[in-house]
């Protein structure tokens, strides 16, 4: 399989508390909702095929149990393609504390992650599929273990919040696979990792 990252941020990066006010207050942010307004029509649909193509999930702890609270609980997971493929499909956790997973199809990864995640990717199947989980994205990044990722952008300066990318970090390369416009004016960009960027040479006298 290989895996694929799937990531809302604003404009100026940021990905925390997308979802509602009280979905990530964390170093006092006050900002969540950002996205729900601009969220509906194409990028909602474009989203669901995305989850639809997943043969596994693969999530962070803190995002796992805000999907588990949400999608995990809902009444009817068929009347989301969204709910429907998050329920079927099998769901890993990386965690080092987390022993008792509520979910259904849930297995913990609390050894070596990047041997756990190697051998996952090499099962056979199309997509291991990675959604909001900032910090194990930038780990993934960093470890050179993301095969594609794709960026909802949305048109808003939030000014604050936990960015998907910090200030410093290794430099890469991209090779853009797909872009599109949404509603709500959201933009999705699909990238492929290419290795070092080429910097220009210093300037001819």
């Amino acid at each position: 399989m290989k895996l694929t990252t799937t990531t809302n941020v604003s404009a100026d990066g940021v990905m925390q508390g997308l979802g509602g006010t009280d979905e990530d207050r964390r170093g006092g942010f006050e900002r969540g909702g950002w996205a729900l307004p601009l969220f509906g029509g194409e990028t909602e649909t474009y989203l669901g095929q995305v989850y639809q193509r997943a043969d596994a999930f693969l999530f962070g702890r803190r995002t796992y149990e805000i999907f588990a609270g949400s999608w995990g609980v809902t009444e009817d997971p068929s009347s989301s393609p969204i709910g429907a493929a998050l329920n079927a499909r099998p769901k890993y956790v990386a965690s080092t504390t987390l022993t008792d997973p509520r979910w259904a199809g849930t297995a913990v990864l609390s050894g070596d992650l990047a041997a756990a995640i190697r051998e996952l990717k090499a099962r056979p199947g199309g997509e291991l599929q990675v959604h909001g989980s900032g910090r194990l994205v930038r780990w993934l990044f960093d470890n050179q273990l993301v095969d594609e990722f794709t960026l909802l952008v949305y048109p808003v300066v939030v000014g604050h919040g936990t960015r998907l990318f910090p200030s410093t970090g290794p430099d890469t390369a991209l090779e853009l696979l797909d872009s599109r416009a949404g509603s709500g004016g959201v933009t999705i960009q699909v990238y492929r990792p290419g290795g070092r960027p080429r910097y220009a040479g210093a300037a001819t006298p």
